[in-house]
């Protein structure tokens, strides 16, 4: 399976791992399942929007929920909330579900939980509901750039 994320990361010379699924995943907890993982292994990407019209994406492990407020301290704006479905594939070219921190078609902030620092090896939307790909922490950070923030909603890291 061939997307316009594996082909980026090819073109890098990233090493990655396609996870495939059976069926489209429907949610964190069913993509984990048909790609042999867990939750937490997931970047989960929210796109947030401020009362300016200003963007961020918010990366957090996939059990978690990220909390528009800490993001928005971050950015030091006013009010921060999730953009609604309707709206993601317009902003993002991905599909509600299928947002990656990679080939966003405009300039958006975006913040990584701490709770990723622990890891090496985290796995994110293939751009597609049909697979998912698994990749070094180090690498994605290398072609993202995020910011490292406690963005998740009561965290307990």
């Amino acid at each position: 399976m061939k997307t316009q994320i594996t082909e980026f990361l090819s073109r890098h010379k990233v090493a990655f791992r396609l996870l495939p699924h059976q069926t489209p995943a429907i949610s964190i907890e069913d993509a984990a399942r048909q790609r042999g993982i867990l939750p937490k292994q997931m970047v989960k990407s929210i796109l947030l929007r401020d009362m300016d019209n200003n963007y961020a994406l918010a990366c957090v492990p996939g059990h978690l929920q990220a909390d528009p407020k800490k993001v928005r301290a971050q950015l030091q704006c006013r009010r921060m909330t999730c953009v609604g479905l309707q709206d993601v594939t317009t902003i993002t070219g991905y599909e509600p579900g299928t947002v990656t921190p990679l080939l966003l078609p405009v300039t958006i902030p975006v913040f990584f939980d701490l709770a990723f620092q622990d890891m090496q090896e985290v796995t994110i939307s293939s751009g597609s509901n049909m697979a998912g790909i698994a990749l070094q922490l180090n690498d994605l950070m290398e072609l993202c750039h995020p910011r490292f923030a406690d963005i998740t909603r009561n965290c307990s890291h």
